[in-house]
């Protein structure tokens, strides 16, 4: 369990282990499942999440409602997990194994139940008490999407005091770091944390983490070696945030997703259900200027029953299109609009800044410098390293009257605005 809740290199291997050496334990096979349930068609979910299920039910009710609300996030079932985990909690406070679900809080893509995991945490971490590395950890995470960045980086610094392994708080420092600019710093820490474990379960998302701290600091050349080396082609999503970031400033992508790899995910089951997702399936289109594609994935959205898609999601993409199409005071009409709307696109903090970062690029693109400077007002006077905003607020990221789509075209080989040839 150590090892889980650190999400260490060893956790798989040793939750195979436990499952083989007592299969009757249904709480083991329900963290196994829980684990590893993307991996199996739900047939192979239902069946085993049954038998953990039974077995559990012959140990405890604590331990059949572990695994009933394992039951729940593997089948995607966000807020229904997340109803059951304040019910669990209230009966069973403090469980580190049910904290592993967490994430179902932030996963339903609402922001009220984002409030009530935020708020769950805080009182779970008050019961378990300062000495407590897994829920001071999750604590700390809490923190780091509050934007209470010292809170965050302090109470990691703590978790990681009572356990240098803690990957949750290893993920909200590097969280804290990018709220603060820690540039160089945050890049070390990452790196020799990831050193001791390069199996670690979260080593390409940190990797991205330390890529971004790179960009933060200028030095996008290692930032572009971090996504190529760390990020494979499936992680398009952390791949599209980094290009779209360095093109923002006018610097040339890493390695880039094949924009017919990012129709078929968009146009496969499941390919739109979530809006995160779908946003950074946006972004990947972004990089690549497919004006056309990311039209028709706006219209899409406009015409989605889910009020998130129709109201947040379809003018983000919409901005974007107009971005590429070399038209950004459209696109900040459409961003200005949505104000603190935008934390219904889902994702963390850091993930949805880069939208902030677009309508900055926008607006010094119309010649309004002053909103631009602005709005990122309080990333320029409170990072340390902040040479990613200073060019976003630069009138020529690139040449004296470029815009960012003429950005895009000169780094990426754009012929026009729907397709690639470099």
């Amino acid at each position: 369990m150590t090892e889980l809740l650190s999400l260490s290199g060893r956790a798989l291997p040793l939750l195979r282990e436990w499952v083989v050496s007592d299969p009757g334990c249904g709480v083991a096979r329900a963290l196994w499942t829980l684990a590893t349930g993307d991996r199996l068609d739900d047939n192979a979910l239902k069946e085993q999440l049954a038998i953990a299920h039974r077995d559990a039910r012959a140990v405890g009710e604590r331990e059949a409602s572990l695994v009933h609300g394992v039951f729940l996030h593997t089948h995607r079932q966000y807020r229904m997990t997340a109803d059951h985990l304040v019910a669990h909690f209230a009966r069973w406070p403090t469980d580190e194994q049910a904290g592993l679900m967490l994430d179902a809080f932030s996963s339903c893509e609402d922001i009220t139940y984002r409030a009530h995991g935020e708020a769950l945490v805080e009182r779970q971490a008050a019961l378990a008490g300062p000495e407590n590395w897994p829920w001071t950890s999750w604590l700390a995470a809490t923190r780091a999407e509050q934007g209470r960045a010292r809170q965050a980086h302090a109470l990691a610094e703590q978790a990681l005091a009572l356990h240098p392994r803690s990957g949750v708080a290893a993920h909200a420092l590097a969280h804290a770091e990018h709220e603060l600019g820690s540039g160089h710093a945050g890049v070390e820490f990452l790196d020799q944390w990831l050193a001791v474990d390069p199996q670690s379960l979260q080593v390409r998302h940190l990797s991205w983490h330390a890529a971004l701290q790179s960009i933060a600091c200028g030095d996008f050349t290692d930032a572009r070696r971090r996504a190529d080396e760390a990020l494979p082609r499936a992680d398009v999503g952390m791949r599209a945030a980094t290009n779209w970031r360095l093109l923002l400033v006018g610097q040339a992508p890493a390695n880039r997703s094949d924009p017919q790899h990012v129709r078929e995910l968009l146009a496969a089951p499941g390919g739109t259900a979530e809006i995160f997702h779908t946003f950074n399936l946006a972004l990947a289109l972004a990089v690549e200027a497919s004006t056309e594609d990311l039209e028709a994935l706006a219209r899409r959205a406009a015409a989605d029953e889910r009020p998130d898609f129709r109201e947040v999601l379809a003018p983000v993409v919409r901005a974007l299109a107009q971005i590429t199409a070399g038209r950004p005071g459209a696109a900040v009409d459409l961003l200005t609009g949505l104000g603190g709307q935008v934390q219904r696109i889902g994702g963390v903090r850091v993930e949805r800044e880069i939208i902030q970062d677009t309508l900055a690029r926008a607006l010094v693109d119309t010649g309004d410098h002053t909103r631009a400077a602005d709005l990122l007002h309080h990333r320029t006077t409170t990072r340390h390293h902040h040479t990613y905003e200073d060019l976003l607020l630069t009138e020529t990221a690139r040449t004296a009257d470029a815009t960012i789509a003429d950005a895009i075209t000169g780094v990426t080989g754009v012929t026009g605005v729907t397709g690639v040839t470099g």
